[in-house]
């Protein structure tokens, strides 16, 4: 099986030309709904306005060299290691779901531009196929019955869905299908499988304005817009967090002795008292 191209044996049945004009009109259709996705949420242009209010309550210039290495930074931490999750189940969940679908993508292109006319293709890309698959649904199944937020803080249940969930589901049913197909190769059932892999692949990349497909494009952006505004001082425009037993933050704020003393007290750690069980 994991040394098999299902899109090779498919050939029998759909041109190869067929299944590339399908994998640019994927393409098409999530660069098309991430750009709708912008210009409905006005993303880009929340992003340029709160840049340039930022810039007003900046203390200090970002060098070319500083954001170069905050870019690095954003790359290595929150991209390619998603270290913004301090749940460890959690990050793992997301890494798996992350590499596995760049995995599956990359080799579904490279198997059918590439080895869907005759020639054998290597067990490297097959192989990737597979794993990418069985990837994606680990992390993913793992995510849904046992890390997923709503289950863990709110009780519900599994089946309970909503629109957010409209990512999550429609991919794990494109690899969970995909893995059946490709196991059942010759099979009575066969092309049933192959007919909800390709359902749900459509609706995974044709419904990016309506699922959180696109935020993937918008969190890296996201996380560098926020070392930026650390650097620089501006601090997102939030205020600064003054030292609550300092005379000139009691003139500033005359109710801070009135309601908490004359030397408040350490609050504590907050939401830090528990490790992160949730996001």
């Amino acid at each position: 099986m994991i040394g098999t191209n299902p899109f090779a044996e498919l050939t029998t049945l759909i041109s190869p030309m067929v299944m590339q004009i399908y994998i640019i009109a994927m393409f098409v259709l999530v660069v098309g709904g991430t750009i709708l996705d912008m210009m409905h949420k006005k993303s880009a242009e929340y992003f340029f306005a709160n840049s340039k209010e930022a810039e007003k309550n900046a203390t200090r210039s970002v060098t070319s060299g500083e954001k170069m290495s905050l870019a690095i930074g954003t790359v290595a931490n929150e991209v390619l290691t998603s270290s913004e999750f301090q749940n460890p189940k959690r990050r793992m969940s997301h890494l798996m779901l992350m590499y596995g679908f760049i995995a599956f993508v990359v080799s579904t292109v490279v198997l059918i531009f590439s080895y869907t006319g005759g020639d054998a293709a290597p067990t490297l890309w097959t192989a990737m196929w597979h794993l990418g698959a069985l990837s994606v649904a680990v992390g993913g199944y793992w995510f849904w019955f046992f890390i997923r937020v709503d289950v863990n803080s709110e009780g519900k249940s599994w089946y309970q869905l909503c629109q957010a969930d409209l990512f999550i589901v429609s991919l794990l049913m494109t690899v969970t299908f995909a893995l059946i197909w490709s196991a059942t190769l010759g099979g009575g059932l066969n092309m049933l499988w192959f007919a909800i892999f390709i359902a749900s692949s459509t609706t995974l990349f044709s419904t990016v304005l309506w699922s959180k497909f696109a935020h993937m494009f918008f969190k890296p952006a996201a996380a560098y817009q926020k070392k930026i505004t650390r650097a620089d001082g501006s601090r997102e425009n939030l205020p600064v967090i003054p030292d609550l037993s300092s005379s000139e933050t009691h003139a500033r704020y005359p109710d801070i002795p009135e309601y908490m003393g004359a030397k408040p007290v350490n609050m504590g750690l907050g939401i830090k008292r528990e490790p992160p069980n949730h996001y």
